[in-house]
């Protein structure tokens, strides 16, 4: 079990409420981040509509995440992309069990307090949609609201942690079809991960403070990060996954997870995909469980995959200086 340590005393987004009971604690970091190890080994699935959000729910998703249009369609359609309709995040919350996420755009504060209001149960702060700030995220410590964060290597990933976030996931390339990014992705976390670990392991604290100088974060957390070997929070893949083969690879690279988009209803067989990506994830390490669940979808339906290369628009690089 990984510690769930990392309070900060001047975090205004922990509440204290009295009930019959005594006393109740709202928004600390270890209910933030308590509530992102619940979905370890689980599928977050991108839904627009209540319909795609019961067939999520159905094929076994531990969550889903409440989009205005797929990171596909978004990237179709240009323009500025915001968060969700608070009506249909609401309709989705009445008509479905399990955890209901949503999106707001990166650095816009008050977007991510009215989903806060909105009672949703994580907020995703996401490249996806179009930046309000490039340069500065929102201050999770703030939120009460648990917050997940994408990030492209290590460095951006404590960077987003030290702002609170109770969850990191890899970027990836949305909206694609195209895993390489995802896989790029979390192998860079893994490599410097193991750099760091092994700076630790020899007492060598000179680079550790090198290493926190590089990454523009705190010794504290780059030596906390070195001693465990790994993120300290949850670490979930995103970003072109379409597949159960796609899923279950970047389980076998140490992902707790997976989120998935435009893959799923992007696709013409969105039912049994959604289910057979459950599959995948939950039995990775299986092969021929995931054989299986390879058998349940056809390659013909998939959607068509983009060569991340010659795009235009690279949504992960919004927000990645900052």
């Amino acid at each position: 079990m990984l510690p769930l340590s990392g309070e900060r005393k001047d975090a205004k987004g922990i509440i204290s409420e009295k009930l019959d009971s005594g006393d109740v604690i709202r928004g600390s970091s270890t209910l933030k981040r308590g509530f992102a190890h619940m979905l370890k080994n689980g599928v977050v699935m991108d839904v627009t509509n209540v319909e795609q959000a019961k067939i999520a729910e159905e094929a076994g998703a531990v969550s889903v995440m409440v989009l205005d249009k797929l990171p596909s369609d978004v990237r179709k359609a240009g323009g500025v992309a915001r968060t969700a309709s608070i009506r249909i995040i609401e309709e989705i919350m009445d008509s479905v069990t399990i955890p209901v996420m949503a999106k707001c755009r990166i650095g816009h504060v008050n977007e991510a307090l009215v989903l806060q209001e909105t009672d949703v149960d994580m907020i995703d702060e996401s490249e996806v949609l179009t930046p309000a700030d490039e340069l500065r995220h929102i201050w999770k410590w703030d939120m009460t609201t648990p917050v997940v964060n994408g990030a492209r290597s290590l460095a951006e990933a404590l960077r987003r942690i030290e702002e609170g976030a109770a969850m990191i996931r890899t970027k990836g390339e949305p909206g694609t079809g195209n895993v390489a990014e995802a896989i790029t992705h979390i192998k860079k976390v893994n490599d410097e991960l193991r750099t760091i670990k092994s700076m630790y392991d020899s007492g060598d604290n000179q680079d550790l403070v090198r290493m926190a100088r590089e990454f523009k974060v705190s010794y504290d957390i780059v030596e906390q990060t070195a001693k465990l070997g790994r993120l300290p929070v949850v670490n979930f893949a995103a970003g072109g996954i379409a597949t159960p083969a796609d899923a279950a690879y970047l389980m076998s690279l140490g992902c707790d997870g997976i989120f998935v988009g435009s893959g799923i209803f992007a696709a013409d067989d969105a039912a049994e995909r959604a289910r057979a990506i459950v599959l995948a994830t939950t039995f990775w390490n299986e092969a021929d469980k995931v054989k299986e669940a390879q058998k349940m979808i056809d390659e013909r339906q998939s959607m068509l995959g983009l060569d991340v290369k010659t795009l235009e628009l690279r949504m992960q690089d919004r927000g990645g200086s900052a």
